[in-house]
């Protein structure tokens, strides 16, 4: 266990934040795995397949995450106050409500997923294999949301290496099923679906038996089951405020891939290509606003509010040095980054997801802030604001994809991010800069809970 409420606050973000971006390094590697040697093996029709439905799995997936992520800085402000019953009650509200979720949004995507297919603009030569695809991964949004649900418990009480290990070891896994499925059973995409979710299963036995010997003060117990409405009104209200957060700006750009699922395969796949590698120059910006979600919890908890600004604003100063770094990369190397995920030498392709990242790149600031921000408001009890923000961005590219894409094509697609970053981050800095928690005097120890009970 981890306090990240002592010392001093970049380097313990730091410190908690590196294990954290690995572990997300290979988590994201499931995607480029499959993506890689789908295209390899399998060709570019499968590889559009694939790419069709990544941003309905991204969806599901997110909102999940973002559950069990709101979830564990309720776990994470208890730790800090060192409430252990507390804390156990909400480990427990944490894994019902984590798998209850999971198994029923699982449900209703199957049983809806002809409806959902047609509504994404599917074109018939890659609708099968689309299909089957995006039903294996689908049913198995239980394995993916338990091992969340292990990864969030473990971070909010400091431990962000654990999951870390057990990632590695199952992203290894799943290259060896990948090649296993499709190049000896010839299981296609449904293979390369099947690979990451028992390559995720296994992650999910590790952990928690990992887990049950190590922490004792984790092991629940029948009353620990008996969660209580305050417990579970601060899991639902923080849970479903991160749900929401993440579901809005998934299903933004949901919409977004309606309009480029009718702009061809090369376009698909140049697309999906694309948002990989920002996924990759995104990654320490995500990392590091999980990161702040639980030190800014665990501050909270402890009352130490002085900290809590410290940490975000070097935080942010951080970020923003390697946003040059990675408009250094996109302006040099960014051809054979998409060559490399890709595996294709089709022009086309090459330099259509290539302009898309010339022109993103240079505003890549802006949304470096709105993920800081927003986490470091959800860790210190603000869960309205990121929620409206993240409402702006859907409704910015709901628009954009009914109206400005069918009359510029893809051009709308590459302009419409940095239009509703610009629109979304106002609200974020507005409230960051009026958030009353920054004139508080630290908490003294018993009113520590007076202030956990307000937030």
């Amino acid at each position: 266990m981890k306090n990240l409420t002592e010392g001093k606050p970049l380097k313990l973000i730091l410190l908690f934040a590196i294990p954290l971006f690995i572990g997300q390094l290979f988590q994201l590697f499931y995607g480029l795995v499959d993506i890689r040697i789908v295209g390899q093996t399998l060709g570019e029709t499968s590889l559009a397949a694939v790419g069709a439905t990544t941003t309905l799995s991204d969806l599901m997936v997110g909102l999940l995450n973002g559950l069990t992520n709101g979830f564990a800085i309720i776990i994470a402000t208890f730790f800090g106050a060192k409430d252990e019953k507390n804390m156990k009650k909400a480990i427990a509200g944490t894994a019902v409500l984590g798998a209850g979720s999971a198994i029923i949004i699982s449900i209703f995507s199957l049983l809806f997923l002809p409806q959902i297919l047609s509504i994404l603009h599917i074109s018939e030569d890659i609708l099968p294999e689309a299909k089957e695809y995006i039903s294996i991964i689908l049913a198995g949004l239980i394995v993916s949301t338990l091992y969340n649900v292990c990864a969030a418990i473990l971070r909010a009480i400091g431990d962000s290496f654990t999951p870390l290990i057990f990632l590695i070891f199952s992203s290894f896994l799943n290259i060896g099923l990948d090649y296993a499925f499709i190049l000896f059973l010839h299981t296609g995409v449904g293979g390369a679906a099947a690979a990451t979710v028992l390559s995720q299963g296994v992650s999910v036995v590790l952990c928690f038996l990992y887990m049950k010997k190590k922490y004792p003060s984790l092991r629940l117990c029948k009353e620990d089951f008996r969660i209580g409405k305050n417990v579970l009104h601060k899991l639902f209200g923080t849970g479903l405020s991160m749900a929401f957060m993440t579901s809005f700006v998934q299903f933004g750009t949901l919409a977004l891939q309606t309009s480029i699922n009718t702009f061809g395969n090369a376009t698909i796949v140049a697309h999906t290509a694309a948002r990989k590698v920002t996924s990759i120059f995104f990654l320490p910006t995500s990392v590091l606003g999980t990161t702040l979600a639980t030190y800014c919890g665990q501050n909270l908890g402890a009352g130490k509010f002085s900290r809590i600004k410290k940490g975000i604003k070097q935080t942010v100063l951080l970020d923003m040095g390697w946003w040059i770094i990675t408009l250094i990369t996109t302006y040099t190397i960014s051809p054979l980054l998409i060559q490399a995920i890709t595996a294709t030498t089709d022009a086309e392709i090459i330099n259509t997801a290539v302009l898309y990242l010339k022109v993103n790149s240079p505003f890549y600031f802006v949304p470096i802030v709105i993920c800081l921000f927003r986490n470091s408001m959800q860790g210190f009890g603000d869960s309205k604001t990121p929620v409206f923000s993240s409402s702006l961005e859907l409704v910015g590219k709901v628009l954009i994809a009914t109206f400005l894409s069918p009359v510029i094509g893809y051009w709308g697609i590459i302009v419409s991010e940095p239009i509703v970053w610009f629109i979304m981050v106002i609200p974020l800095i507005v409230n960051m800069i009026r958030n009353p928690i920054f004139k508080m005097e630290d908490a003294k120890k018993g009113a520590v809970a007076s202030v956990i009970e307000k937030s």
